[in-house]
Formats: C-alpha cells, structure tokens, sequence
C-alpha cells in the first residue's frame, strides 16, 4: 500500500510514534482520524510523494505509536501534547518547516499545532470537522444524537473502554458503514487493522481519553484562543457534501474563516471518509494548495 516508503518509530518526549516516509521534495504531513491509522492515507499517499516528502503517522495512542500513562486531567492526551509528538517527529526527520493535512482528529491535532508553532506549518489543510471549541459552543439536539460517539468515548472510565472490550467491532463497523457514502472505501486489511487497534485495550483507554480531553482540556484551550491568536498559515477545509458537518452548520466555512485570515475550502460529494471515499479528488485539491 505504500510502495517505496519506509517505516520508523521515533521516541518523542511523550511517547513512541510510528509513522512512514516517502517521496522527496517539500515536507508534508498526514494525519488520521477515527478509527483509522495512517493506512487511511494509502490511495494517496504515493500521488503526493511524487510531489512532496510524505510522511503519515499514527497519533499518539492509535495504530502502532506509544500509549503512554494518562492522568486526572487527561493532558497526555490533549490535542496539545499529541501535536508536540507530531512536531517532533518532524524535527527528527529534519523538517523544521512543512505542510500539514489532517481528517477528523487528525484535523484537530494539525490546526492545534498551527497555533502553538506557527513558525512550523506553512499551509495546513483541514478535513470535515470544525474546531472543538466551535463544536461544543453550538452543540444542540442534533449534535448530541448524531454525534453520540463523541459522548459515549468521552463518558467516566472504564464504561466506554469496557464496552468496546466486549465487542470492538461493533463500534468500528458502525463509523464504517454508517458515516461513508461509498461502502467499498476500506479494504479488507485496512478494516482489520482499524478494529485491531480498537481490540487492544490500552488502545481503547487512550482513545477514550482522547475524547475526554477534547471536552475539557482541548475545549479550555480553543476558548482561551478564541479572538486572541490565529492560524498564520494559508487553510485549506474540505468538508464531506453529505456528512454531519454539512448537516449541523450552515456555513462550516465561515466558521474556519473566524480562526484565519486566508481559508478557502468547498464541499466534497462524499461522506465522512474523504481521504478513502474519494482519493483522486482529494489528491486534485492537496496537490493544487500545497504546491
């Protein structure tokens, strides 16, 4: 799936991060979401490293990177402290400066890293979400039921972690089958290795502090940014045509257009899996806005 790219594991100040490489040129960035790994960026991956250095990694307590220890107040697994992993990462790898592209939590991870390092992104491209503190502020009847996932990882351990103990394939073929609109998006390998992650429980815990962090922690941090800092860099949001973010906001991207001066972005006639469901497209817009 990637074809000349090689594997690394890289030791962060937090934890362990596994990611691949490929490609030479300018550096960029991919970032996953839920409940993928890096596998997410396979149809796309190679199309870009003809163009850039490509380097996709697995988030901190997802895939095969480090599920180090959380605490009471679940900053091990803040969008703060995932991003400082990724920006090591790139450091190591010798990238002072790159391009960045994250779906779903990976989007999360990436635009809180443009704000805490803005000498480091020179263009970030963001995936169906709008900002946490966006989320939660405008959380209505609507989100609590269609997003109910956010909630349920996000609940007092160990009631979600147990659960997902019980049956992890049953969380993971829901997002799967439910969230895309085209079913055939994930090859039989790449739904194992989604639902492998989900059958490891360290894996599960992490992942829910993910969410518990996102509703205290990553919330308190957008909200203290909120008309104080923006991201510097030029943005790039794609949006799924016929997902929930289409759904719940009427102008998504005027949303983005309060955290950056320059954003520009549209809507992609697909659902949630944007990277998966419509690769040749997405490898259109990347390669437009990151050249």
């Amino acid at each position: 799936m990637f074809e000349g790219f090689d594997e690394f594991d890289v030791d962060t100040t937090g934890a362990t991060i596994h990611g691949r490489r490929g490609g030479s040129g300018p550096p960029v960035l991919l970032l996953h979401g839920i409940p993928e790994t890096h596998l997410m960026w396979h149809r796309i991956a190679a199309r870009l490293a003809e163009n850039f250095t490509v380097v996709a990694t697995d988030l901190r307590g997802w895939g095969d990177s480090g599920t180090p220890p959380s605490t009471a107040d679940h900053e091990p697994y803040g969008m703060r402290a995932i991003a400082r992993d990724q920006i090591e990462v790139m450091r190591s790898l010798g990238h002072e400066q790159f391009r960045l592209v994250g779906h779903d939590r990976g989007a999360r991870c990436a635009y809180r890293l443009a704000l805490d390092e803005p000498d480091a992104v020179t263009r970030l491209a963001v995936m169906d979400v709008v900002p946490i503190g966006d989320v939660y502020n405008r959380a209505d009847k609507a989100f609590s039921l269609s997003y109910w996932v956010w909630s349920f990882l996000a609940a007092p351990a160990p009631v979600p972690e147990q659960f997902i103990d019980a049956a992890p394939a049953v969380l993971v073929d829901f997002m799967l089958d439910t969230w895309p609109e085209v079913k055939d998006s994930f090859p039989a390998e790449v739904r194992a290795a989604y639902v492998r992650q989900f059958s490891d429980p360290a894996r599960a815990h992490a992942i829910c502090e993910e969410f518990r962090a996102a509703a205290t922690l990553d919330y308190q941090q957008d909200e203290a940014d909120r008309g104080n800092r923006k991201i510097a860099c030029p943005v790039l949001f794609l949006w799924s045509q016929r997902g929930q973010v289409a759904k719940l906001y009427d102008d998504p991207l005027a949303i983005w257009r309060e955290w950056a001066d320059d954003v520009r972005g549209e809507p992609v006639p697909v659902g949630h899996f944007i990277p998966e469901e419509a690769p040749e497209e997405t490898t259109r817009q990347l390669l437009d806005f990151l050249r």
